[in-house]
C-alpha cells in the first residue's frame, strides 16, 4: 500500500513538472525528492508513469525543470560515490536516479538544442546564463572546482563508473575491517574487484543475484549515454565513448577485463539440469547481453577516427583548442586492451566462450524446450568481427586449430534460417562478413576439409562429406531460396568460395552438383544478358572450378565427373551469341516477374542421368541457347516450396533499416598467396583487370593445340576477341559488380539498357574457360571409350576411373592463387555503425528503451 503511494507522489511531480510556465525552484528539496526516495519504481514502472509526450512538453515547455531533474539526479549519484553508497536508502536512490535517467535521455538526445546540455561547464552563481536550461546548473555541483567545473556528462560517466565497483552494492566486499573503516569508493583499487575471472583476472568472486540486477541497469543508463549516435545524421564522434574508452576514466581497464570476462564466462546450460531456466530466474542473462552490447558499441568507435585530420584542421582554422576526447580522438583504451592480449590462455577463453554461446541455439536433446536458449547471436558475431579485426594473433589462433569451425557451424546455421526472413538481412551480412575474413587467411580453407560429423538440424540435403561440403549447401539454399534482399550478397558469398577453392581436397557429389547448378543458373543466357554485371558471377564460379582443376585435381573426382556431365554449359558459355538476332533469341526467353534460381532436385542420381550404352555428345547440347533450368523454373520452384522450413519473418516484425553496402572490390584487396619477385607490384583494387591478368598468365605457356581447341569450340578466334576487346580505360574495372547490381530482379535502370554485340565479345573473351576446355578434351573421349567398351551402366564405375586418371602435363600452366582479403573502409564503417544500433534498439525490450523517440540513424520498419 505505501509503494502505491509513493508511486502516485511520483506521478503528481511528473504532472506538475508539465504545467506550462511553472517553474519549480531548485532549492525546493521537498519536491524533488519524490523522484527518488520514498518509492521503489522497477524500469517498467518508470515507462509507465512518464510518457514520452509529457516528457517532450517538459522539455518544450519547462526547460529549466527538465534541466533540473537531469542536474539533481546527476547530483545525487555523486554524492551517492562520496558517502561509498553504503546506506540501503542511498542504493535505492541511485537505482532510482539510474531509471528515471534512462527514460529521459533519449528525447533529450532527440532534440539538437538540447545536444550540448551535457557538455557545457557547469557555471558558477554569479555568471549570467541566457538560456533556461543553464540556469539550474550552478555552483552546488559536488565536481566543483572553482570558476568552472567539468562538464555534467563526465560527472555523470565518472560516478556510473565508480558505481560499477562499489562495495556491497554492485561487487562483493573485500576487505572487512568493521563499518567504521569501510573503503572509501573514491580511494579503491577497482582492479580488485573485477566482475569475473578470465582475461587479466585469476580470482573468480561470489555470485550474488541482486549485484548482478544493479550492474546490469547501470550498465543500461551508460548504453542510453552512448545511444546520443542513433539521433545523428550525420557522422560525428560520440563524446561519451570517447570519454569512457579515454585514460580520463580511471576504471578503464577494469571495466573492460569485466565486461569482456563476464560474456566469455557465461553458461547458459550450468550442470545441465533440464528446465532449470524455468525454476529459477537467470539473473546472468541480461548482463552479459548489456555487456555485450557495450562492448560492441565500444569497440566501433574506432572507427569514426579516420576523421582525425579533417576535424584537427578545421579546429586550427577557428582557432579552438579542447580535450582530445571532447571530438572523439582520445586513444580509444578498450581498443588498445584488446588489441594487446596475447596469451594463449586468453585467446582460449574468449574463443571458448563466444564458442559456447554460438552453438546454444544449436543444442539438442530428447526434452523439448528443457534447455535454455540465447538470442544474443548477433552481438556475438560482431564482437568476434571485432575481436579479430584489432587483435590478428587471435585470428591466427582460432585459425590454427579446429575451433574455426565450432564458429564456422552456428553461422552456417543461421544462415541458412535467416535467408528467407528479410527482417534479418543485417544479421546474414554480418555472417557473410565474417567468412570472408576468415576466408583470406590460407588455414580457414585447410580446416574446412575436416569431416563433417555433426547433426545440426538444418533443412539441407542429407551428405557424407567436409565442412566444405556444408558451406558449399548452405551458400547454395541461400542463392537459390533466400530472400531477394540477399541478391546484393551473391558476390561476397562467391568471392568466400574463389577464396578456399585452392584447398578444397575432397568435394561430395551433392556439394559438386549444387556448384554446377550454379554456374548453370548464372550463365543463362537471359540472366548474362538482362544487366551490365551479371556476368561477373560467372567469372567467380570459373575461377573456383579452376582452383580444384590445377591445384585439387586427385581428390575431386566428383566434381570433374560432374562437370563431365554438364559439359554443355561451358559450351554454351564459349559458343555465347553476339549478333543482334541471337541477342534477340535470348531475351525472348527472359520471364516478367521475379527471377529465381531454380533449385537442385534433392536426388542427386536424378540430377546425374545415367551414362550407359550412349556416346557422350561433346556438342549435342551447344546449340540451344537456353539452359535446361530456366525451361523447368515453375517446376523447381514449387519443389523448393515443398521443403523450405526457413520460414520469412512474421507480419508485423520490427526491422531497422540498413545502409547500402560497398562494392566487393571496395570491401577486398587482393594478393597473390605465394608472391613471387613479378608479383610484388601494388595489388589493383578493382575490377575485372584481375581475371584478365590471371587469364594472361594462363596463356603464357598454353600450347597452340591448346589455343586452336578453345578458338575452334567458341567458333571465334582469340585474335579476333581482343580486337574488339573493351578499351583500356575499362579493362581496369573489377570483375566483381556493385553490391547493388546483381540482380535477379531487373531494376529500373537496367530495364533500359540493351547488350550490345561488341559488350558481349569484350567480356566473353575474357571467360578462363582454356583449363576446363582442356580438361574436357582430355577426358570426355577417354570416359566415352570406357562406357561403350565395358558397357557400364553405372556411374561409380566411372568415378574410380577418374580418381586414377590424371592431368599432368596436360593442363595449362596453374595460375596464381588470388586471394581476396577483406579491408575495412569509410561504407563498410558507417554499415556496421547502423546495423549495431539497429540490433540494440531492437533487442532492448521489456521495456524497450527507445520506444516512441525520433531516432535518426535508421529507420524502424514493420514487416
Amino acid at each position: 500500500m505505501g509503494n502505491s503511494d509513493s508511486k502516485l507522489n511520483f506521478r503528481k511531480a511528473i504532472v506538475q513538472l508539465t504545467q506550462k510556465n511553472q517553474k519549480i525552484d531548485d532549492t525546493d528539496t521537498q519536491f524533488w525528492d519524490q523522484f527518488w526516495y520514498g518509492h521503489q519504481t522497477t524500469l517498467e514502472d518508470v515507462y509507465a508513469l512518464i510518457t514520452a509526450a509529457e516528457i517532450r512538453n517538459i522539455r518544450n515547455d519547462n526547460a529549466a525543470n527538465l534541466a533540473t531533474l537531469c542536474y539533481k539526479a546527476v547530483e545525487k549519484l555523486a554524492l551517492a560515490v562520496d558517502n561509498s553508497c553504503r546506506t540501503h536508502v542511498e542504493q535505492q536512490c541511485v537505482l532510482n536516479c539510474v531509471r528515471l535517467l534512462i527514460r529521459i535521455l533519449p528525447f533529450i538526445f532527440e532534440d539538437e538544442k538540447w545536444r550540448e546540455f551535457f557538455w557545457s561547464s557547469l557555471p558558477t552563481r554569479n555568471t549570467p546564463t541566457p538560456a533556461d536550461a543553464s540556469e539550474v546548473l550552478r555552483e552546488n555541483s559536488p565536481r566543483h572546482t572553482g570558476a568552472q567545473t567539468v562538464p555534467l556528462a563526465q560527472s555523470l560517466i565518472n560516478a556510473l563508473c565508480d558505481l560499477l565497483f562499489c562495495p556491497d552494492f554492485t561487487v562483493t566486499a573485500t576487505r572487512r575491517a568493521g563499518p567504521d573503516k569501510a573503503e572509501e569508493l573514491a580511494n579503491i583499487d577497482s582492479c580488485e574487484y573485477i566482475w569475473e575471472s578470465g582475461v587479466g583476472f585469476a580470482h573468480s568472486p561470489p555470485k550474488n543475484a541482486n549485484m548482478e540486477k544493479r550492474r546490469t541497469e547501470i550498465l543500461k543508463l551508460i548504453l542510453t549515454c552512448f545511444s546520443e549516435t542513433m539521433y545523428w545524421t550525420t557522422d560525428q564522434p560520440n563524446r561519451w565513448i570517447a570519454y569512457f574508452t579515454s585514460a580520463d576514466n580511471r576504471h578503464a581497464l577494469p571495466l573492460f577485463t569485466s565486461l569482456l570476462n563476464t560474456v566469455c564466462a557465461y553458461d547458459p546450460v550450468g550442470l545441465g539440469v533440464p528446465y532449470n531456466h524455468l525454476l529459477f530466474q537467470d539473473t546472468t542473462e541480461p548482463l552479459v547481453e548489456v555487456c555485450l552490447q557495450i562492448l560492441i558499441v565500444t569497440l566501433d568507435h574506432d572507427m569514426l577516427l579516420q576523421q582525425q585530420q579533417q576535424i584537427e584542421l578545421r579546429r586550427q582554422m577557428q582557432g579552438l583548442t579542447t580535450n582530445s576526447y571532447d571530438d572523439g580522438f582520445g586513444d580509444n583504451l578498450f581498443i588498445n586492451y584488446l588489441s594487446r592480449v596475447h596469451r594463449d590462455e586468453d585467446f582460449h577463453f574468449i574463443v571458448k566462450g563466444i564458442t559456447r554461446l554460438l552453438n546454444n541455439p544449436l543444442l539438442q536433446n530428447y526434452l523439448p524446450n528443457s534447455t535454455k536458449r540465447l538470442h544474443c547471436h548477433q552481438e556475438l558475431l560482431i564482437l568476434f568481427w571485432k575481436v579479430c579485426d584489432f587483435n590478428k594473433k587471435f585470428l591466427y589462433f582460432v585459425l590454427k586449430s579446429s575451433d574455426v569451425l565450432d564458429i564456422l557451424i552456428p553461422i552456417l546455421y543461421h544462415l541458412n534460417y535467416s535467408r528467407a526472413d528479410q527482417s534479418k538481412v543485417g544479421l546474414m551480412h554480418i555472417g557473410v562478413f565474417i567468412l570472408l575474413l576468415l576466408s583470406g587467411e590460407r588455414n580457414f580453407g585447410v580446416r574446412l576439409n575436416k569431416p563433417y560429423t555433426a547433426t545440426v538440424p538444418m533443412d539441407i540435403p542429407v551428405f557424407t562429406g567436409t565442412h566444405a561440403d556444408l558451406l558449399i549447401t548452405v551458400f547454395h539454399k541461400i542463392i537459390a531460396t533466400g530472400h531477394q534482399r540477399l541478391q546484393s550478397l551473391f558476390d561476397c558469398l562467391l568471392t568466400v568460395l574463389v577464396n578456399v577453392s585452392p584447398y578444397l581436397k575432397t568435394l561430395s557429389m551433392v556439394a559438386s552438383v549444387k556448384m554446377l547448378h550454379l554456374l548453370e543458373a548464372f550463365s543463362t543466357p537471359w540472366f548474362l544478358l538482362s544487366s551490365p554485371n551479371n556476368h561477373h558471377l560467372v567469372f567467380f564460379l570459373l575461377e573456383i572450378f579452376n582452383n580444384i582443376i590445377q591445384y585439387q585435381f586427385d581428390g575431386n573426382s566428383n566434381l570433374v565427373y560432374t562437370i563431365i556431365r554438364k559439359r554443355h554449359v561451358f559450351h554454351a558459355m564459349a559458343n555465347l551469341p553476339s549478333d543482334m538476332a541471337g541477342i534477340a533469341k535470348c531475351l525472348r526467353g527472359r520471364k516478367v516477374g521475379k527471377y529465381s534460381i531454380p533449385p537442385v532436385p534433392h536426388s542427386k542420381t536424378a540430377h546425374l542421368t545415367k551414362i550407359s550404352g550412349r556416346k557422350l555428345d561433346a556438342d549435342g547440347d551447344d546449340e540451344d541457347c537456353e539452359s535446361d533450368t530456366e525451361s523447368n523454373d515453375k517446376q523447381s520452384e514449387t519443389q523448393v516450396e515443398n521443403v523450405m522450413s526457413a520460414l520469412p519473418a512474421e507480419p508485423g516484425t520490427l526491422k531497422t533499416s540498413l545502409l547500402e553496402t560497398p562494392a566487393i572490390n571496395q570491401m577486398t584487396e587482393r594478393e597473390t598467396a605465394h608472391p613471387s619477385f613479378d608479383d610484388l607490384q601494388p595489388p589493383i583494387i578493382d575490377g575485372t583487370s584481375d581475371i584478365t591478368q590471371l587469364e594472361q598468365t594462363g596463356r603464357r605457356t598454353p600450347t597452340s593445340q591448346n589455343r586452336n581447341d578453345v578458338s575452334r569450340r567458341s567458333n571465334t578466334s582469340l585474335n579476333s576477341i581482343e580486337s574488339n576487346a573493351i578499351p583500356k580505360e575499362n579493362q581496369t574495372r573489377l570483375s566483381v559488380a556493385t553490391r547493388g547490381s546483381i540482380r535477379m530482379v531487373p531494376s529500373a535502370s537496367t530495364e533500359h539498357w540493351t547488350p550490345t554485340p561488341e559488350w558481349i565479345v569484350s567480356w566473353r573473351s575474357k571467360l578462363p574457360l582454356q583449363t576446363i576446355m582442356r580438361l574436357l578434351q582430355v577426358l570426355v573421349p577417354q570416359v566415352e571409350k570406357i562406357c561403350i567398351d565395358k558397357g557400364l551402366t553405372d556411374e561409380s564405375e566411372i568415378l574410380k576411373f577418374l580418381q586414377h586418371g590424371t592431368l599432368v602435363g596436360l593442363l595449362p600452366v596453374p595460375h596464381p592463387i588470388l586471394i581476396r582479403r577483406y579491408q575495412a573502409n569509410f561504407g563498410t564503417t558507417a554499415w556496421f555503425r547502423t546495423y549495431i544500433w539497429g540490433v540494440i534498439y531492437l533487442r532492448n525490450v521489456g521495456p524497450c528503451i527507445w520506444h516512441d523517440s525520433q531516432v535518426k540513424l535508421f529507420e524502424i520498419q514493420r514487416v
